[in-house]
């Protein structure tokens, strides 16, 4: 069973559809939205300041999400997948977002909707990602727009997939 801890008297509101994997952690302030799965190893740190997750989101392998103390808050909106061992940190990621593999995503950046954050990106703090583009690099820089089929065939793929395999593990 997943490591769901009350600090400061915050406990974690999670919709009982959701998928956690037995050593994911989730502590404090947080809120889980409808068909998310959070999987093996991931964090999701509350202490410092709130954590806000849509409908439809995937935290893989490893990834950690946190906040930073009283100022910087993490929001992620609806159909976001956050790839395995990224860092996700203290920044707002709109709707229909895939967050790559290994990336890292710093203090009061915004991801606008429709938008991929390619593997081992590192988007610096106060970044601003335009909707409907793709950033790579270190640091994180516009590198094209994303197309229509980049948005069914990655973002949206990854997400309902996701929502799958957390099914073979509920029955």
């Amino acid at each position: 069973m997943a490591i769901i801890k009350t600090i400061n008297g915050k406990s974690p509101q999670i919709s009982s559809d959701c998928y956690l994997a037995e050593n994911a952690v989730v502590v404090g302030d947080v809120t889980v939205g409808t068909q998310c799965s959070i999987w093996f190893s991931a964090v999701i740190r509350g202490d410092v300041h709130y954590i806000k997750m849509g409908n439809k989101v995937n935290v893989q392998d490893g990834a950690v999400i946190h906040a930073t103390y009283l100022k910087s808050p993490t929001n992620i909106g609806n159909n976001v997948s956050i790839g395995h061992n990224a860092i996700v940190h203290g920044c707002t990621i709109q709707d229909n977002v895939l967050v790559g593999m290994g990336s890292i995503i710093m203090d009061d950046c915004v991801v606008e909707s429709n938008s991929i954050i390619a593997a081992g990106a590192v988007v610096t703090k106060n970044t601003h990602v335009e909707s409907g583009s793709i950033y790579a690099g270190v640091p994180a820089k516009k590198v094209k727009d994303i197309s229509e089929e980049l948005i069914s065939g990655e973002i949206n793929r990854i997400a309902d997939n996701y929502i799958k395999y957390s099914s073979w593990l509920k029955e």
